[in-house]
C-alpha cells in the first residue's frame, strides 16, 4: 500500500490528507506483518476530529489487499449482545450468494443465531446458548474469510462496544495460528483503558501498535489552504495565523478555511488579522450555527438521527419525525448541503462530534421523550427487541404495557447470546416501568435467573422477592431451586445476616402456605432451610435434621434431600457404607446441568470428595464440565474449577491443584471475588507450603486477612487449618495451635466432626507435641483415631495412625507407622502416603534398620517428587542420605519433577493434549518430558510406561 492518490479538495468534496506520511508508513509496516500470517491490532488514537477515520480511509484507498469490515459502536447499543459483530458481518452475508453463504457458515450454527435476526428464537431456554460455541463459530467465519483474502476489521469507538463482541475480538487476536487478520480500533483518548480489563487486553502492547494522531503543522495548513484557494499562493503568515487560531486541529482548520472562503477572505498577509476575528473557538458553535440555518424539517431529522443512530433507514426516521419519506429525504439533502451528514443511501452524520452537538441542544426531558418516541417507533416497525429496549433504557418509564414485554424479550435474546449482564439490565428497566402487579413476581424471578449466572449474591434478594410475591406451586418450586443454587454459590462470600434472615422468613412463609399439599415443595423447603442454617449456625432449629429413611429417591426433591443428608452425614462422621447407601438413592441420572439440579450435584460431589471416591468424583466433574462447556453459567463453571483444584489436592497433585486454584481466582465473578474464595485461599496456602513457597503463602494469607474472615461461613475452618500450617512453617507454633482449636470450635458449630473432612485434631496434636504437651496431644489423637475408625474412611484412619505413630516410641511406633502406610497405600492419597513413608523411614533409621529405611524413603521420595512436594522431597533426600542411600537424578535414575508429573498422568491413560491442559504447559513441554522419561526408564514408548513407573516407585537401592 505504498502508492496513493489523495483526493483534491473541491466545493463539497473530500479534503486532502496532509501531514500523515509517518502514520501511513506505520500502517503499512503492521500490514506487512499481518500478511505474513500474524494477527495484529492497531489503535488509532486522538481527540475528536483529529482525522482518525480520514487517515484509515486514505490508507484503505491505497490498495485492495484487505477485505474491510467495519463497525461503529454506539452508546445505545452497548447492551445488545454481539451488536458490533453483527455490524461487521451482516452486510457481508447480505451481499453474498447462497452457495458462498452456506460454505462460509458451515458448522457455525451458534454464530448464525447471532448474525441472522430472522431465525426463530429458542423456546424458553433452561439456560442460555453457549457463548463459547458462538465465539468458535465466529472464529470459523473469520478464518474462512481471511483464507480467501486478508481481513481488516475496523472498530470505531470501542469504548461503546458490547462485551460479547469485545470478548470475540480478544479471542480473535489471540489465535496466532489462524489466517491474516488486522484489527484497527479508533479511540478518542487513552483514559478509558483502565476501565475495562478486556479492552486493555485487546490493546495490550504485545500485539497492538498505537498511532497517536496530533495536530497538523503550519506547512500542512498551507497544503489545505492551497486546496481551498486553488488559484492563490497562500502566504505563510496567513497559514501561521490559521494554525494559531485552531491549534492545528484538522476539523477546526477545515471549518475555519471554509468559513474564511465563504466570508470572502484571501490567503494573504493582509487578511491574516481577520482570521483571528472569526473567533472559531469551538467546532460545536459552528455546527449549531449551520443547523440553525436549516429548515425545521432538517432540525427534526438531525434530532431523530442523533437518537435513532445514523444508520437508520428513511422509513424509520420518517415515522419518528411524523413526516413522509419524501420530506425526510429532502431534509437529509438539506443537512448534506450544510455539511453535517454524509452522502449515503441512509443518512449518517459526518462525525460523532456532530451527533454529540445535536444531543447537547436537547434538555434531559426532551431527550427522554425523544427516546420514548424512538422506542415506540422501533416497536411498531417490528425492529428487534434489543433495539427497542436500548431506547427504553434511555427514556423515563412509559405507560404502554408493551414496554415490559419488549424488555423481557430483549433479556431472553441476551441470555440466548450469552450476555446475562445485559439481560439483567433490561429486566431492571422493566421493573422501573409502571407497575403491573401480575408481572412483578415473574420479572423478579427472570432477573434472579439472569443475575445468578454471574453474581449469586446479587441474585439472592431478587429471588427472595419473587418467592414472597409468587403464589403458584410450580413457580415457587422454581424459585426455591434457584435460591438453593445461589446460596451454594454465594456462601464463600459471606452472605449478609440480614439476607439470611429474610430468606429464612420467606421459606417459613412458603412452608406455612404449603400445608402438606405439595410434598415436592416441602422437600425443597427443607433443603433450603438447611442451607440457611448452615450459612448462619445460630439459626439452627430442632427441625433441622430431616428424616430421610423413607425416601427412595423417586423425585427430584427426594434426591436433593437425600444428597444433602449424605453430605451432612459424612461431615458428622457417619460410617461410610451408610453414606454410600444414601448416595445410591440420591444420585439418579445425571440430568443436564441447570439451577434445578446443581444443588444435588454439589452435595453428591462433595460427599464423594470426603469419602475419598476420587475416581467417581472426577468422572462426575468431567461430565458436568462438558455439560456446561462454553455456557455463560460463569459461577457454576468457576465452582467446578474450584472442585477440580480440591480433587487434585486430595490426590496429591500439587502443581495441578495450584494451577486450577489460580485459574479460579483469576476468573473472578462480577463482584470481584470467585465463589468459595476462602476455601480457594486455603488450597493455595497448602500447595504453596508443600512447594516451599512460604512467602507466597503468607501473601495469600495477608490478602485474606485484609478482606476479613466471615464469622459464620462453612469455609472459615478450612482456611484456619491452612493458616495454622503457615504459622507452623513460620515457627509460630503456639499461634498455630490457637488457630486449630478455633477451627475445631467452628467445625463443631456446623456439626462437622469427621476427620475425613477436617483433620484438625491430628494437626493440633503435632503442635502440642512440639510444645512438649504430650498428654494433650495423646487425648486429641485418641479422639481422632476413634472418629476415623467409626467413619470407616481409610485416608482419615491412615492420617490418624501416622500421627499416633509419631507420638509412640519403640516397636509400637514402627507398628503404627507400618499400619498407616498399609492403610494409605490403598487410597488415592499419594501425598499422605509419602508423608507416612517419610516418618516410617525416619523411625527405621532411628531403630537402625537401614535397609528398611532406604526402601521406605526411596518409595516416599518418588511419590513426593511426582506430587510436586518439594519440601517433603528435600527432607526425604536428606533422610535417604543419612540411611546410606543416594537420590541423585543421574545415579539413581529418578525422574525430574516435571517428568514425574507428566509420566504419572500418561501412565493413567491421559493424552498429551489432556496432560498439557491439566498441568498448564505446552504440548512441546509434555513431549520433551516424555522423551526424557522413556530414555531414563529405558523403555521405547507409552505402552510400557505404566509398568515402568510402577517399577520405579518400588525400585530397590
Amino acid at each position: 500500500m505504498a502508492s496513493r492518490q489523495h483526493h483534491v479538495f473541491s466545493s463539497g468534496g473530500p479534503w486532502p490528507l496532509v501531514g500523515r506520511d509517518a502514520e501511513l508508513a506505520a500502517l503499512d509496516a503492521v500490514a506487512g506483518h499481518v500478511l505474513t500470517g500474524r494477527r495484529q491490532v492497531v489503535q488509532i488514537e486522538g481527540p475528536a476530529g483529529i482525522g482518525k477515520s480520514a487517515l484509515l480511509s486514505a490508507w484503505c484507498r491505497g490498495g485492495e489487499r484487505f477485505r474491510v469490515l467495519s463497525a461503529r459502536c454506539h452508546p445505545l447499543e452497548q447492551e445488545i449482545a454481539f451488536g458490533a459483530v453483527r455490524q461487521l458481518f451482516q452486510p457481508l452475508l447480505a451481499s453474498t450468494d447462497e452457495t458462498a453463504r452456506k460454505s462460509l457458515l458451515d458448522g457455525a450454527a451458534s454464530a448464525l443465531q447471532v448474525l441472522d435476526d430472522s431465525l426463530p428464537a429458542d423456546k424458553a431456554p433452561g439456560g442460555p446458548d453457549t457463548t463459547a460455541a458462538t465465539l468458535t463459530g465466529l472464529d470459523q467465519i473469520a478464518q474462512r474469510l481471511s483464507n480467501q483474502q486478508p481481513l481488516l476489521l475496523v472498530i470505531d469507538s470501542p469504548q461503546c462496544i458490547d462485551p460479547p463482541s469485545l470478548q470475540w475480538l480478544v479471542q480473535c487476536v489471540r489465535r496466532v495460528d489462524a489466517g491474516p487478520v488486522l484489527i484497527v480500533v479508533i479511540t478518542p483518548t487513552a483514559e478509558f483503558r483502565t476501565h475495562d480489563p478486556l479492552l486493555a487486553e485487546l490493546l495490550r502492547p504485545a500485539h497492538c501498535s498505537t498511532i497517536d494522531l496530533g495536530p497538523l503543522t503550519v506547512p500542512d495548513v498551507q497544503q489545505l489552504a492551497q486546496a481551498v484557494w486553488q488559484d492563490e499562493d497562500p502566504d505563510p503568515s496567513f497559514c501561521a495565523s490559521c494554525h494559531a487560531t485552531t491549534g492545528g486541529h484538522p476539523m477546526f482548520l477545515r471549518a475555519l478555511l471554509s468559513h474564511a472562503q465563504l466570508s470572502g477572505l484571501k490567503p494573504t498577509a493582509e487578511h491574516q488579522d481577520r482570521i483571528r476575528t472569526l473567533s472559531l473557538t469551538s467546532l460545536r458553535r459552528e455546527i449549531v450555527h449551520r443547523l440553525s440555518d436549516g429548515p425545521p424539517e432538517a432540525v427534526e431529522l438531525a434530532r431523530a438521527l442523533a437518537v435513532l443512530s445514523d444508520r437508520s433507514p428513511h422509513h424509520l426516521l420518517a415515522a419518528h419525525c411524523g413526516r413522509g419519506e419524501a420530506v425526510v429525504r429532502a431534509a437529509a439533502a438539506d443537512l448534506r448541503s450544510l455539511g453535517l451528514v454524509r452522502a449515503e443511501p441512509d443518512p449518517g452524520f459526518l462525525h460523532q462530534v456532530v451527533r454529540n452537538t445535536v444531543l447537547e441542544t436537547m434538555s434531559p426531558g426532551e431527550l427522554s421523550r425523544e427516546h420514548a418516541r424512538a422506542a415506540q417507533v422501533t416497536f411498531l416497525s417490528g425492529r428487534p427487541d434489543e433495539e427497542t429496549a436500548a431506547h427504553l433504557l434511555a427514556a423515563d418509564p412509559v405507560e404502554d404495557p408493551w414496554a415490559v414485554l419488549v424488555l423481557r424479550g430483549a433479556a431472553h435474546q441476551a441470555l440466548r447470546r450469552g450476555a446475562p449482564e445485559a439481560a439483567a439490565t433490561y429486566l431492571r428497566c422493566a421493573l422501573r416501568q409502571p407497575p403491573q402487579p401480575a408481572e412483578r413476581g415473574p420479572l423478579l424471578l427472570q432477573l434472579a435467573v439472569a443475575t445468578s449466572h454471574y453474581d449469586a449474591a446479587q441474585a439472592l434478594p431478587y429471588a427472595i422477592g419473587a418467592l414472597e410475591m409468587l403464589s403458584g406451586t410450580t413457580a415457587r418450586r422454581d424459585v426455591l431451586e434457584l435460591l438453593t443454587s445461589c446460596l451454594l454459590l454465594v456462601a464463600g462470600t459471606g452472605t449478609a445476616l440480614s439476607v439470611a434472615d429474610r430468606l429464612n422468613a420467606a421459606v417459613v412463609h412458603s412452608q406455612a402456605d404449603t400445608d402438606g399439599s405439595d410434598q415436592e415443595l416441602a422437600l425443597h423447603i427443607q433443603v433450603l432451610r438447611s442451607l440457611v442454617e448452615r450459612e448462619r449456625p445460630s439459626a439452627l432449629t430442632t427441625a433441622s435434621t430431616p428424616d430421610v429413611d423413607d425416601l427412595l429417591g423417586r423425585t427430584p426433591g427426594e434426591r436433593q434431600l437425600l444428597a444433602l443428608h449424605a453430605l451432612r452425614a459424612v461431615r458428622a462422621g457417619s460410617p461410610a457404607p451408610y453414606v454410600s447407601r444414601l448416595l445410591d438413592r440420591a444420585f439418579g441420572t445425571q440430568a443436564v446441568l441447570s439451577h434445578q439440579v446443581f444443588p444435588r450435584h454439589y452435595f453428591v460431589a462433595h460427599t464423594l470428595l470426603y469419602l475419598d471416591e476420587l475416581d467417581s468424583a472426577d468422572e462426575m466433574r468431567a461430565h458436568l464440565a462438558r455439560a456446561i462447556e462454553g455456557k455463560s453459567m460463569e459461577l457454576i463453571d468457576s465452582s467446578l474449577t474450584v472442585y477440580h483444584a480440591a480433587l487434585a489436592l486430595r490426590r496429591g497433585n500439587l502443581t495441578e491443584a495450584l494451577a486450577m486454584a489460580q485459574k479460579a481466582v483469576g476468573r473472578s465473578s462480577a463482584t470481584g471475588r470467585p465463589p468459595y474464595a476462602a476455601a480457594l485461599d486455603a488450597m493455595r496456602i497448602d500447595t504453596l507450603l508443600a512447594q516451599g513457597k512460604v512467602s507466597a503463602a503468607d501473601q495469600v494469607a495477608r490478602t485474606r486477612s485484609a478482606e476479613g474472615l466471615e464469622e459464620e461461613t462453612w469455609e472459615t475452618p478450612f482456611f484456619l487449618m491452612s493458616l495454622a500450617a503457615l504459622r507452623t512453617a513460620q515457627g509460630e507454633t503456639r499461634t498455630a495451635l490457637s488457630l486449630l482449636h478455633e477451627c475445631g470450635h467452628r467445625f463443631a458449630a456446623t456439626g462437622t466432626v469427621s476427620p475425613a473432612v477436617g483433620p484438625w485434631r491430628s494437626r493440633a496434636a503435632a503442635a502440642h507435641l512440639v510444645l512438649g504437651e504430650v498428654s494433650a496431644a495423646q487425648e486429641l489423637l485418641d479422639e481422632e483415631l476413634d472418629l476415623a475408625r467409626h467413619c470407616q474412611i481409610p485416608r482419615a484412619v491412615g492420617v490418624a495412625l501416622r500421627m499416633a505413630g509419631k507420638l509412640a516410641s519403640g516397636a509400637q511406633r514402627i507398628e503404627l507407622l507400618d499400619e498407616a502406610v498399609s492403610v494409605l497405600a490403598a487410597t488415592p492419597a499419594r501425598l499422605e502416603l509419602s508423608r507416612a513413608l517419610h516418618d516410617l523411614g525416619a523411625a527405621k533409621v532411628h531403630q537402625g534398620d537401614m535397609d528398611g529405611a532406604r526402601k521406605a524413603l526411596r518409595k516416599g521420595l518418588t511419590l513426593a517428587t511426582s506430587c510436586g512436594a518439594t519440601v517433603l522431597a528435600k527432607r526425604m533426600r536428606q533422610k535417604l542420605y543419612d540411611a546410606g542411600g543416594r537420590a541423585g537424578k543421574n545415579s539413581s535414575g529418578l525422574l525430574s519433577p516435571g517428568e514425574e508429573r507428566v509420566s504419572a498422568l500418561a501412565a493413567q491413560g491421559y493424552g498429551n493434549k489432556e496432560i498439557a491442559e491439566r498441568l498448564f504447559v505446552s504440548l512441546r513441554t509434555v513431549e520433551a518430558h516424555l522423551t526424557g522419561t522413556y530414555r531414563k526408564l529405558g523403555i521405547s514408548g507409552r505402552n510400557q510406561l505404566a509398568a515402568a513407573v510402577a517399577a520405579q516407585a518400588t525400585r530397590p537401592e
